[in-house]
């Protein structure tokens, strides 16, 4: 099955939008003051073409899962460094989520973390939910994170009303937020390395993606409600996404599953 095209970054279709990037915490250096740079927004996958169980996207790189309903999506990741070595502002984004990837499917349900690059040698870390269309929100500032701590997330949905939970393992704290959508269709779930968008009141673009690395997500499962069980990724039909430029180049490229389809990792491959 082929997807292409299907969602366009513009005003009317990517309505998240964030007035500015937040800095919770810079490690390694002291903290950075926000600054005046174009709204971001995360959202549904970008010009999507899915053959065969692999694909490419031009702001995703992952897997995702579909053809049931889901009601949980979780896993667990390392808050990848991100190396600065421009002034041109760049962002990597790391989630979990439900909808977002069938054709059908307009909205997102998100959570997760950003390494950012606001400079050379300016990097921002921290964290953040989304319900779309509602744009997206930053954890409160004492839900800091640092580089290297270890993250755990959880997307739970119950009719309209989703709950979104953030652990922190190693700063010791717990998030978690209620929020309704009318318009989710829990038709996938997502473990994503994400670019996020730019936007001006007319237009968005796909950022620059920020030098992360490389993250891995682990314990990786997700609940259908055929079964109302949590199941490993490869126990569903499965997408594998490569991130790449607008001539097709690799930005982002994930593993193959391991550990029984709960790990993969994404590598970041340009900007």
């Amino acid at each position: 099955m082929v997807r292409a095209g299907r969602r366009q970054c513009d005003a009317s279709s990517l309505v998240s939008v964030r007035r500015v990037l937040l800095v919770l915490l810079v490690v390694g250096t002291p903290v950075v003051p926000a600054v005046s740079t174009p709204p971001t927004a995360y959202g549904p996958i970008l010009n999507a073409r899915i053959v065969h169980a692999s694909g490419t996207s031009s702001n995703w790189a992952g897997y995702a899962v579909s053809g049931v309903t889901f009601t949980d999506v979780r896993a667990s990741w390392k808050q990848p460094s991100v190396r600065c070595l421009s002034s041109v502002p760049q962002a990597s984004s790391f989630w979990v989520g439900l909808d977002g990837y069938t054709p059908t499917s307009t909205s997102v349900e998100q959570i997760g973390t950003d390494s950012d690059c606001n400079g050379l040698n300016r990097a921002q870390y921290y964290a953040w939910y989304e319900v779309v269309p509602a744009p997206s929100v930053p954890l409160p500032a004492q839900d800091a994170i640092h580089a290297g701590d270890t993250m755990s997330a959880d997307v739970r949905g119950n009719g309209t009303v989703y709950t979104l939970e953030l652990k922190d393992w190693t700063a010791g704290w717990h998030f978690s937020t209620r929020q309704t959508s009318t318009t989710a269709q829990d038709s996938s779930a997502e473990w994503v390395a994400e670019a996020p968008s730019t936007c001006s009141r007319f237009f968005c673009r796909v950022m620059p993606l920020a030098d992360f690395g490389t993250v891995t997500f682990a314990n990786a499962a997700a609940t259908a409600t055929t079964t109302m069980q949590p199941a490993t990724i490869s126990a569903f039909s499965h997408d594998k996404i490569v991130m790449v430029t607008g001539s097709g180049l690799p930005k982002a490229r994930p593993s193959t599953l391991t550990n029984q389809g709960t790990k993969f990792t994404v590598g970041w491959v340009r900007t």
